[in-house]
């Protein structure tokens, strides 16, 4: 599907995570993404740890997470507070059909650079906003993170064992997700555009997009039943929906929730074959110490060799290291690697396009001229916008 999105160009304004991940996918799925970076800082995930050092002369170390995030783009250094690097933008405009910003709600309008007098320039263009709270409301102009969204979205409250804190979750949910809705709004809003021929405004807020995660416990929610954290059926409240610590000090998950799964185990482990463990109350508590005590009685090993035996829905907590040598993500092909001014980078696939990387990772500003060009700069312009301090 690396040529789904052929011809489609965007134009990334956004830094950090959530924007550069949309972007990402829509670069994967074939989409020409030129990504406009601060004049001075650039991105600023390029300048956060781990730090990639390059064996080429002149090529900046950069983030690990950066270059995971960036492949397939071109970078352009505008100064977006500066008249002429306004203009600059105002003069690219017509040759996207995207445009992905990440700022807070009123911060184009300051600079000049309305949903408005974008649409105006160019009236085909999808426009999409991505931001914590969304463009309206009265916590549009808040500041947040990741955490911040999930707490307000009620996810943060449905995370993390019974009787303690709510858990913030080891990965940016609210980031990639708030990713993954402005992706699925912008492939919307140009379908539509290829009936109406008009562009529009895709509003995306990572409060929002959270709470499809949550669907579950809200449908409970909504049926009259206020969720308990960690003591629902999926939550940890049953022994057979759980996570143990095996022999060796590694973890296994336990996902039996159908009657067959569950019986499959139970008689595998000598347990009595009836519903008990999937079935909410009391009696929980002691059922899941027994099945705690069975699998710290073996190695990870010996219950990988098991749930290859009993068709129980059981499977090794991976640590993040372990994952390039799992045989299955190896078969398909989750992990490749790409040429680059900093080596060979190991790149994760995204699921439904190829194992691909048309271009590395830019360095900060590679293209800038290149971009300005298209737009029908010459050399005398590009030079007043250096002077200028516009670009970089």
């Amino acid at each position: 599907m690396q040529s789904a999105l052929a011809g489609i160009r965007v134009l990334d304004l956004s830094r950090l995570l959530p924007g550069p991940f949309a972007s990402l996918v829509l670069a994967d799925l074939g989409a020409e993404v030129d990504k406009l970076e601060d004049a001075e800082a650039g991105d600023y995930l390029r300048h956060m740890p781990p730090q990639v050092a390059s064996p080429t002369p002149g090529v900046e170390a950069t983030s690990a997470i950066f270059l995971a995030l960036n492949r397939n783009k071109r970078s352009a250094c505008v100064d977006l507070k500066k008249p002429e690097g306004r203009e600059a933008l105002l003069r690219l405009l017509p040759r996207y059909d995207v445009v992905l910003e990440q700022f807070r709600p009123k911060v184009m309008d300051r600079l000049g650079l309305s949903h408005e007098a974008l649409l105006e320039k160019n009236p085909r263009l999808v426009v999409c906003a991505l931001t914590g709270y969304g463009q309206t409301g009265p916590l549009a102009l808040r500041a947040g993170h990741d955490i911040d969204y999930l707490a307000r979205a009620g996810i943060l409250g449905f995370h993390g064992p019974a009787g303690a804190p709510p858990q913030p979750p080891g990965f940016q949910l609210a980031d990639v997700s708030g990713g993954l809705w402005s992706v699925i709004g912008i492939l919307a809003a140009l379908a539509e555009r290829a009936r109406t021929g008009k562009g529009k405004v895709v509003d995306v807020s990572m409060t929002e997009a959270s709470m499809g995660f949550g669907i579950a416990s809200l449908g409970m929610l909504f049926g009259g039943t206020t969720p308990a954290r960690g003591d629902e059926p999926i939550t940890g409240g049953i022994a057979a929906y759980n996570t143990y610590a095996t022999k060796d000090g590694k973890f296994m998950a336990l996902g039996a929730l159908e009657p067959k799964f569950w019986l499959a185990f139970a008689t595998g482990v000598g347990l009595p074959a009836d519903m008990s463990g999937i079935v909410p109350g009391p009696h929980q508590a002691e059922l899941k110490q027994k099945v705690a005590e069975i699998f710290a009685s073996r190695t990870r090993a010996e219950w990988e060799a098991f749930a290859g035996e009993r068709d129980c829905c059981l499977e090794p907590v991976l640590e993040p290291g372990e994952l390039a040598s799992d045989a299955h993500l190896a078969a398909r092909g989750v992990f490749f690697e790409a040429e680059s001014p900093w080596g060979k980078l190991r790149q994760l696939k995204l699921p439904i396009a190829d194992a691909t990387a048309r271009m590395p990772p830019p360095q900060q500003g590679e293209h800038t001229e290149a971009i300005l060009r298209e737009a029908g700069y010459d050399d005398e312009g590009i030079a007043k916008l250096r002077a200028a301090g516009a670009i970089r």
